[in-house]
């Protein structure tokens, strides 16, 4: 099995990245988050997010796009923002 096969999960729901965009959750479900690496910085031979977005966003595509995103915040570190994203859709999917 190659590197591209294997899915990338975090707290068994699917990650999925396309340059500085991270979506987390699956589109099947009514929620996902979008998280948006805002700022990085060079740490030894990577970068690493020092500000990002963190948006809960629904998935129903009968809303209009301004109603989609239901919570929003910015974090400082990519674990913050996943946390935080992990809560919250944890939290919306179980109320539903």
């Amino acid at each position: 099995m190659n590197e591209e096969q294997i899915p990338l999960t975090y707290k068994g729901r699917p990650l999925r990245r396309k340059d500085n965009l991270i979506y987390y959750g699956s589109m099947s479900d009514p929620y996902i988050v979008l998280l948006q690496i805002l700022d990085s910085k060079p740490l030894k031979d990577m970068n690493v997010a020092t500000r990002v977005s963190v948006q809960l966003q629904l998935t129903d595509s009968n809303v209009k796009s301004r109603d989609l995103v239901v919570k929003r915040s910015e974090k400082d570190s990519l674990y913050a923002a996943l946390d935080i994203a992990s809560v919250w859709l944890e939290r919306n999917l179980s109320a539903r």
